[in-house]
């Protein structure tokens, strides 16, 4: 999967990259030993986002009304990217409460028929799934039956320094165990059989073979090992299958009715056809129905473009949550990204909150920006990328230059090694 929704490729032989790399690495020093004891994070560590806070006092006016001018540029910028990204569709929404809601599709759904993208298709969502994930274990801390300061040993065993590892490391992505995706007999398994499943456990051994990078809580590193460790305390602790939990406990609180949590490559209908070149031959390829599960609680979801418009203020304002545990949630520390910081399941960027999904196939990004109650929703059928960046990053800077250019949402492209060898699989 992607950092942020930057794709990982590593060659089957050796470590280095190859290919799409992730974010410039992302660290924060480690602060005292008492205070990172206390909460999982450094001294230096800020919350962001808070509703009533200072640091969520963004001003109305910095959301640009969305007046048919403005729409005719947003019109224009969405197809200049998908013009120069060669992107085959996109689902747009753009709103603020007294500012105006532009909902638009361009491009199609199926490069083979011609079928246009329409707002009600069916999307693969990737490491959205995340912020699903993350809330499920939440609403176990509001309801005292988990800690976020435990550790990992206590619900999971033989998890390398699981003794140390706290679920709130693991929300972070703060934990050092080593990412599955990466590994490449996994790439080996799921790229000679896209359709096969993958069970929990099988991801873990894929990772758990591997040293620790560094100790919990010494730096940030996105890893869909963690999500997996995640899903499996959400099952151990409500003794009900993950899927399950999500759909009732999250989405269908959120009042998503068309959100679901796939244990097969079943995917509803209508959808659009979904297309990568992650792939053995390096050629594009149709990759709609393959198996999901090597994501599961990382980023096996399925979703709409209205069920994340609701869902984009639901999770960035913690309706779900107790204050206090939101609280936490938008806690983070510093990164080398300017302007970007990543809480429990959740990103800041520019003052824009939510995620953002890949998988081979598709991506998506559904973000919030407080003060203006703003939301965007971008939804797309192809994760392949144009000069090394997300399409989506490229989606999400264009429309925020238009409407919040005080507040531009971007992810900086990776710096790239020569492509040589296979994909790893994706979703942010």
């Amino acid at each position: 999967m992607r950092y942020w929704g930057k794709r990982l490729r590593r060659t089957w032989l050796a470590a280095t990259a190859a290919g799409l790399l992730a974010v410039p690495a992302v660290t924060a020093t480690a602060g005292s030993a008492s205070a990172q004891a206390a909460t999982g994070l450094p001294p230096s560590a800020s919350a962001f986002a808070l509703p009533g806070d200072s640091s969520s006092d963004v001003p109305d006016s910095d959301f640009t009304t969305l007046t048919p001018e403005v729409m005719r540029q947003l019109d224009a910028e969405i197809r200049r990217v998908m013009r120069e990204a060669s992107v085959p569709g996109v689902i747009v929404h753009v709103s603020a409460p007294g500012k105006g809601t532009y909902v638009k599709t361009f491009g199609v759904a199926d490069k083979s028929t011609g079928q246009p993208m329409t707002p009600n298709l069916y999307m693969r969502i990737g490491s959205e799934t995340k912020t699903f994930t993350v809330t499920a274990m939440l609403e176990l801390v509001d309801q005292k039956k988990i800690g976020l300061d435990d550790p990992i040993s206590k619900y999971i065993d033989d998890v390398p320094n699981g003794d140390k590892i706290t679920l709130r490391n693991l929300a972070g992505m703060r934990s050092g165990l080593y990412n599955y995706s990466l590994d490449p007999d996994f790439q080996k398994a799921f790229f000679g059989n896209p359709d096969r499943p993958f069970t929990p456990q099988e991801l873990l051994d894929y990772s758990f073979k591997h040293p620790v990078s560094f100790q919990p809580g010494a730096q940030f590193d996105y890893c869909n090992t963690n999500l997996i460790l995640l899903g499996l305390v959400v099952e151990k602790i409500t003794g009900r299958p993950l899927d399950e939990v999500i759909e009732k406990d999250v989405a269908e609180r959120a009042g998503l009715d068309r959100t679901s949590f796939p244990t097969n490559a079943a995917f509803p209908s209508p959808h659009a056809q979904g297309y990568t070149n992650q792939t053995l031959s390096g050629k594009v390829e149709n990759s709609t129905e393959w198996n999901p599960s090597w994501g599961w609680a990382a980023g096996a979801m399925i979703s709409t473009l209205d069920d994340l418009t609701r869902w984009a203020r639901v999770v960035a304002t913690g309706t779900l949550l107790t204050p206090a545990t939101q609280a936490q949630r938008l806690q983070a520390p510093p990164t080398t990204i300017p302007g970007a910081y990543y809480g429990l399941g959740i990103f800041n960027v520019q003052g824009w909150i939510g995620h953002n999904g890949s998988l081979p196939g598709y991506e998506s990004l559904t973000i919030y920006l407080p003060g203006p109650d703003a939301t965007i929703v971008v939804l797309i059928n192809t994760d392949i990328t144009y000069q090394g960046q997300e399409p989506t990053t490229l989606f999400g800077q264009a429309i925020t230059q238009v409407v919040s250019p005080k507040h531009v949402y971007f992810l900086p492209a990776a710096n790239q090694a020569p492509s040589t060898s296979t994909p790893s699989p994706s979703g942010s």
